[in-house]
């Protein structure tokens, strides 16, 4: 009898939580990214145990995201890339964020971040501040990405494009004042909340940072 083929290595089986009951947990599909089908009872909040549920789980990892930030010209720079899931929602498919990637198993998400930072924006980390570390959708992936803000010496004006060409990467840097980000934010140009959740931090935190960082 051949053996079992080996599980996703990013579809682990759920772990343990008071209350819960998993009755069945498969790997439904196993790509780059792994989806897990599992049917579970849980504990409601008065008491009663839960009907039967069966969800779809997006198993993606841990990611991180660097928004570069300059104290002195009080400037950020984003980056503007294709993003086929904006078109299939409706939305712009040229969506500008801050520069971000998925981590390797045990990986220094700050290391990870400038590397991230240097690959898709051409700008080099100085001193970094941890923002937090945040689901992006908690009904159905697991996903945590780790916010960062970068200190970075960012020009008046980017030229070129960058990215990884075997990833398939084509990324193109946007510079502006924090003040005109903030704006974007505001109006709901920014669409993707990692970056707009990191750029209003950095609104909330810029005057901190600007003493900080230019001492």
């Amino acid at each position: 009898m051949s053996a079992s083929p080996p599980r996703h290595p990013k579809a682990p089986p759920i772990p343990h939580a008071p209350g819960l009951t998993v009755e069945t947990d498969e790997v439904a599909f196993g790509g780059r990214f792994a989806m897990q089908r599992v049917c579970f009872r849980y504990t409601r909040f008065d008491g009663t145990t839960s009907a039967p549920l069966t969800w779809e789980l997006w198993r993606r990892g841990n990611g991180v995201l660097v928004l570069p930030y300059d104290p002195r010209a009080d400037r950020v720079a984003l980056i503007e890339q294709f993003r086929l899931p904006a078109l299939a929602a409706g939305l712009p498919p040229i969506q500008a964020e801050a520069p971000a990637g998925l981590l390797e198993p045990q990986e220094d998400p700050a290391v990870a971040g400038a590397r991230e930072l240097l690959e898709e924006a051409g700008l080099r980390a100085g001193r970094m501040e941890r923002i937090g570390g945040f689901l992006l959708m908690p009904g159905g992936c697991d996903e945590i990405v780790h916010h960062y803000c970068a200190e970075a010496e960012i020009p008046a004006d980017g030229a070129g494009t960058h990215g990884l060409a075997h990833e398939g990467e084509d990324t193109r840097i946007l510079i502006l004042p924090a003040a005109d980000a903030f704006r974007m934010v505001a109006e709901n140009r920014v669409q993707g909340a990692p970056t707009a959740l990191a750029l209003l931090w950095l609104q909330l935190n810029r005057a901190r940072l600007r003493e900080e960082w230019t001492r």
